[in-house]
Protein backbone atom coordinates (compact mmCIF):
# COMPACT_ATOMS: atom_id res chain seq x y z
CA UNK A 1 0.00 0.00 0.00
CA UNK A 2 2.79 2.42 0.93
CA UNK A 3 4.63 1.76 -2.36
CA UNK A 4 1.40 2.64 -4.20
CA UNK A 5 1.28 5.96 -2.34
CA UNK A 6 4.89 6.69 -3.34
CA UNK A 7 4.07 6.21 -7.03
CA UNK A 8 0.71 8.00 -6.80
CA UNK A 9 2.22 11.12 -5.26
CA UNK A 10 5.14 11.02 -7.69
CA UNK A 11 2.61 11.19 -10.55
CA UNK A 12 0.96 14.15 -8.83
CA UNK A 13 4.29 15.95 -8.33
CA UNK A 14 5.11 15.44 -12.02
CA UNK A 15 1.75 16.70 -13.25
CA UNK A 16 2.11 19.78 -11.04
CA UNK A 17 4.66 21.07 -13.58
CA UNK A 18 1.84 21.67 -16.07
CA UNK A 19 -0.34 24.77 -16.04
CA UNK A 20 -4.06 24.15 -15.71
CA UNK A 21 -6.03 23.90 -18.94
CA UNK A 22 -8.77 21.65 -20.29
CA UNK A 23 -6.43 18.76 -21.12
CA UNK A 24 -4.53 18.97 -17.81
CA UNK A 25 -7.84 19.00 -15.93
CA UNK A 26 -8.62 15.67 -17.63
CA UNK A 27 -5.27 14.32 -16.43
CA UNK A 28 -6.10 15.34 -12.87
CA UNK A 29 -9.48 13.63 -13.22
CA UNK A 30 -7.70 10.47 -14.39
CA UNK A 31 -5.72 10.59 -11.13
CA UNK A 32 -8.99 10.70 -9.23
CA UNK A 33 -9.44 14.40 -8.46
CA UNK A 34 -12.77 16.15 -9.00
CA UNK A 35 -11.76 19.49 -7.47
CA UNK A 36 -8.73 21.27 -8.95
CA UNK A 37 -7.43 24.72 -8.00
CA UNK A 38 -4.20 26.15 -9.44
CA UNK A 39 -2.21 29.05 -8.00
CA UNK A 40 0.60 30.93 -9.76
CA UNK A 41 1.89 33.81 -7.67
CA UNK A 42 5.09 35.66 -8.64
CA UNK A 43 6.69 32.52 -10.07
CA UNK A 44 5.60 30.16 -7.27
CA UNK A 45 2.98 27.55 -8.22
CA UNK A 46 0.82 25.01 -6.41
CA UNK A 47 -2.24 22.86 -6.90
CA UNK A 48 -4.88 22.12 -4.27
CA UNK A 49 -6.73 18.96 -5.28
CA UNK A 50 -9.69 17.19 -3.78
CA UNK A 51 -12.04 14.24 -4.01
CA UNK A 52 -14.39 12.50 -1.58
CA UNK A 53 -11.56 10.67 0.21
CA UNK A 54 -8.71 13.17 0.46
CA UNK A 55 -7.21 16.59 -0.20
CA UNK A 56 -3.78 16.81 -1.82
CA UNK A 57 -1.52 19.85 -2.04
CA UNK A 58 1.16 19.70 -4.74
CA UNK A 59 3.90 22.32 -5.05
CA UNK A 60 5.72 22.82 -8.34
CA UNK A 61 9.49 22.41 -8.46
CA UNK A 62 12.35 24.28 -10.06
CA UNK A 63 12.02 25.48 -13.63
CA UNK A 64 15.34 26.81 -15.01
CA UNK A 65 13.47 29.40 -17.08
CA UNK A 66 11.99 30.95 -13.92
CA UNK A 67 14.42 33.51 -12.48
CA UNK A 68 12.70 33.46 -9.08
CA UNK A 69 13.33 29.70 -8.77
CA UNK A 70 17.02 30.18 -9.47
CA UNK A 71 17.31 32.91 -6.83
CA UNK A 72 15.39 30.74 -4.35
CA UNK A 73 17.93 27.94 -4.83
CA UNK A 74 20.85 30.30 -4.18
CA UNK A 75 19.54 32.25 -1.18
CA UNK A 76 20.81 29.93 1.55
CA UNK A 77 20.53 31.98 4.77
CA UNK A 78 18.33 30.61 7.56
CA UNK A 79 17.23 33.39 9.89
CA UNK A 80 13.89 31.67 10.67
CA UNK A 81 15.23 28.14 10.88
CA UNK A 82 14.46 27.56 7.20
CA UNK A 83 16.33 28.13 3.95
CA UNK A 84 15.36 31.77 3.35
CA UNK A 85 14.90 31.46 -0.41
CA UNK A 86 12.60 28.46 -0.07
CA UNK A 87 10.66 30.17 2.70
CA UNK A 88 10.06 33.25 0.55
CA UNK A 89 8.60 31.02 -2.19
CA UNK A 90 6.35 29.39 0.42
CA UNK A 91 5.17 32.80 1.66
CA UNK A 92 3.96 33.73 -1.83
CA UNK A 93 1.53 30.79 -1.75
CA UNK A 94 0.82 30.57 1.97
CA UNK A 95 -2.47 32.48 2.24
CA UNK A 96 -4.06 31.14 -0.94
CA UNK A 97 -3.16 27.50 -0.34
CA UNK A 98 -4.13 27.44 3.34
CA UNK A 99 -7.39 29.22 2.51
CA UNK A 100 -8.30 26.73 -0.23
CA UNK A 101 -7.51 23.75 2.03
CA UNK A 102 -9.67 25.27 4.78
CA UNK A 103 -12.52 25.79 2.30
CA UNK A 104 -12.42 22.15 1.19
CA UNK A 105 -12.17 20.94 4.78
CA UNK A 106 -15.21 23.09 5.61
CA UNK A 107 -17.25 21.13 3.11
CA UNK A 108 -16.00 17.75 4.35
CA UNK A 109 -13.17 16.85 6.71
CA UNK A 110 -10.66 14.61 4.94
CA UNK A 111 -6.98 13.68 5.35
CA UNK A 112 -4.59 16.14 3.73
CA UNK A 113 -1.58 14.85 1.80
CA UNK A 114 1.28 17.04 0.58
CA UNK A 115 3.80 16.44 -2.19
CA UNK A 116 6.43 18.13 -4.35
CA UNK A 117 9.63 17.65 -6.33
CA UNK A 118 12.86 19.67 -6.09
CA UNK A 119 12.05 23.24 -5.01
CA UNK A 120 8.43 22.08 -4.73
CA UNK A 121 9.54 19.45 -2.22
CA UNK A 122 11.19 22.13 -0.09
CA UNK A 123 8.07 24.32 -0.18
CA UNK A 124 5.90 21.28 0.61
CA UNK A 125 8.09 20.58 3.63
CA UNK A 126 7.76 24.13 4.93
CA UNK A 127 3.99 23.96 4.39
CA UNK A 128 3.85 20.88 6.65
CA UNK A 129 5.69 22.71 9.43
CA UNK A 130 2.76 25.15 9.31
CA UNK A 131 0.07 22.47 8.79
CA UNK A 132 0.99 19.84 11.40
CA UNK A 133 -2.27 17.87 11.03
CA UNK A 134 -1.46 16.74 7.47
CA UNK A 135 -1.67 12.98 7.01
CA UNK A 136 1.66 12.59 5.22
CA UNK A 137 4.32 14.39 3.18
CA UNK A 138 5.83 12.74 0.08
CA UNK A 139 8.86 14.44 -1.47
CA UNK A 140 11.12 13.64 -4.42
CA UNK A 141 14.61 15.05 -4.88
CA UNK A 142 14.14 17.31 -1.86
CA UNK A 143 16.95 19.74 -0.97
CA UNK A 144 17.87 20.40 2.65
CA UNK A 145 15.56 23.16 3.83
CA UNK A 146 15.75 23.51 7.63
CA UNK A 147 18.24 23.69 10.48
CA UNK A 148 18.75 20.64 12.75
CA UNK A 149 16.76 22.23 15.58
CA UNK A 150 13.89 23.20 13.26
CA UNK A 151 13.75 19.67 11.78
CA UNK A 152 12.80 18.32 15.21
CA UNK A 153 9.59 20.39 15.09
CA UNK A 154 8.11 18.57 12.08
CA UNK A 155 5.12 16.49 13.21
CA UNK A 156 3.92 15.23 9.82
CA UNK A 157 5.19 11.80 8.65
CA UNK A 158 7.63 12.54 5.83
CA UNK A 159 8.60 9.99 3.18
CA UNK A 160 11.62 11.37 1.31
CA UNK A 161 12.59 9.61 -1.93
CA UNK A 162 16.03 10.08 -3.50
CA UNK A 163 17.01 8.60 -6.88
CA UNK A 164 20.60 7.32 -6.93
CA UNK A 165 22.90 10.29 -7.68
CA UNK A 166 20.26 13.02 -7.73
CA UNK A 167 22.32 16.14 -7.03
CA UNK A 168 19.62 18.31 -5.46
CA UNK A 169 19.34 16.49 -2.08
CA UNK A 170 23.03 17.31 -1.51
CA UNK A 171 22.31 21.06 -1.40
CA UNK A 172 22.51 23.33 0.48
CA UNK A 173 25.59 21.74 2.08
CA UNK A 174 25.24 20.38 5.61
CA UNK A 175 28.21 22.61 6.47
CA UNK A 176 25.83 25.58 6.16
CA UNK A 177 23.84 24.10 9.06
CA UNK A 178 21.06 22.43 7.09
CA UNK A 179 19.70 18.94 7.68
CA UNK A 180 17.34 16.50 6.01
CA UNK A 181 14.22 15.29 7.79
CA UNK A 182 11.93 12.36 7.10
CA UNK A 183 12.27 8.66 6.33
CA UNK A 184 14.59 8.07 3.37
CA UNK A 185 13.48 5.83 0.51
CA UNK A 186 16.51 5.35 -1.75
CA UNK A 187 16.25 4.24 -5.40
CA UNK A 188 19.46 2.40 -6.20
CA UNK A 189 21.38 2.17 -9.47
CA UNK A 190 19.25 -0.82 -10.54
CA UNK A 191 15.99 1.08 -9.99
CA UNK A 192 15.01 -0.74 -6.80
CA UNK A 193 13.80 1.03 -3.64
CA UNK A 194 16.10 0.04 -0.80
CA UNK A 195 17.04 1.14 2.69
CA UNK A 196 20.84 1.23 2.60
CA UNK A 197 23.75 2.19 4.82
CA UNK A 198 25.84 5.22 3.86
CA UNK A 199 28.59 2.89 2.64
CA UNK A 200 26.20 0.93 0.44
CA UNK A 201 24.87 4.19 -0.98
CA UNK A 202 28.43 5.39 -1.62
CA UNK A 203 29.25 2.26 -3.61
CA UNK A 204 25.91 2.36 -5.41
CA UNK A 205 26.51 5.99 -6.34
CA UNK A 206 29.77 5.03 -8.00
CA UNK A 207 27.91 2.50 -10.14
CA UNK A 208 25.77 5.32 -11.49
CA UNK A 209 28.74 7.63 -12.12
CA UNK A 210 30.74 4.89 -13.83
CA UNK A 211 27.80 4.05 -16.10
CA UNK A 212 27.41 7.74 -16.95
CA UNK A 213 31.10 8.07 -17.86
CA UNK A 214 30.85 5.02 -20.13
CA UNK A 215 27.93 6.70 -21.90
CA UNK A 216 29.92 9.91 -22.35
CA UNK A 217 28.13 11.85 -19.58
CA UNK A 218 30.33 13.65 -17.05
CA UNK A 219 27.79 13.45 -14.23
CA UNK A 220 24.41 11.76 -13.88
CA UNK A 221 23.13 13.88 -10.98
CA UNK A 222 20.95 16.08 -13.18
CA UNK A 223 19.44 13.14 -15.07
CA UNK A 224 18.68 11.34 -11.80
CA UNK A 225 16.83 14.44 -10.59
CA UNK A 226 14.24 14.27 -13.37
CA UNK A 227 10.68 13.55 -12.24
CA UNK A 228 10.21 11.09 -15.10
CA UNK A 229 13.03 8.99 -13.62
CA UNK A 230 11.33 8.93 -10.23
CA UNK A 231 7.95 7.95 -11.68
CA UNK A 232 9.43 5.20 -13.84
CA UNK A 233 11.30 3.49 -11.01
CA UNK A 234 8.52 3.88 -8.45
CA UNK A 235 6.01 2.39 -10.90
CA UNK A 236 8.32 -0.62 -11.31
CA UNK A 237 8.40 -1.00 -7.50
CA UNK A 238 4.64 -0.51 -7.07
Amino acid sequence: MLSTEFHHHACIARLAYKDLDKEVRKEWKALGFTSVKFFDIEGAQAYVLGNKERITVAFRGTEPTEKSDIFADLEATHERGFHEGFYEEYEKLELKVHSEVAKLMGRKKRPVYVTGHSLGAAIASIFCFHYPTAEALYTYGCPRNATPSKCKELKVPHYRTVNNNDIVPSVPPALLWYKHHGELQYINFYGNVRKMTWWQRFKDGWRGRRAAWKNGTVFDGVRDHGMDEYCKYLEDND
